[in-house]
């Protein structure tokens, strides 16, 4: 699986969304801050969906790499 990462220039920040994932948003003062920042918060929402799923039934488990959009 591979995941999108979209970075915008907004009033004061750049923003960072993964394409794929509309609730993974973050923003930086420049764009590898921003591409730092989107890896933790990806990582957060991976933690929160783990912390609902119930393992028991995981089917498939893998890496997965993020291309970078720019």
């Amino acid at each position: 699986m591979k995941l999108t990462l979209v970075i915008s220039k907004g009033e004061e920040f750049f923003i960072g969304t993964i394409k794929e994932i509309p609730g993974v948003i973050t923003q930086g003062e420049s764009i590898e801050e921003t591409k730092e920042n989107i890896i933790d918060a990806l990582g957060l929402y991976l933690e929160a969906m783990e912390a609902e799923s119930h393992l028991e039934n995981v089917v498939l488990e893998e890496d997965i790499a993020i291309n970078y959009v720019n």
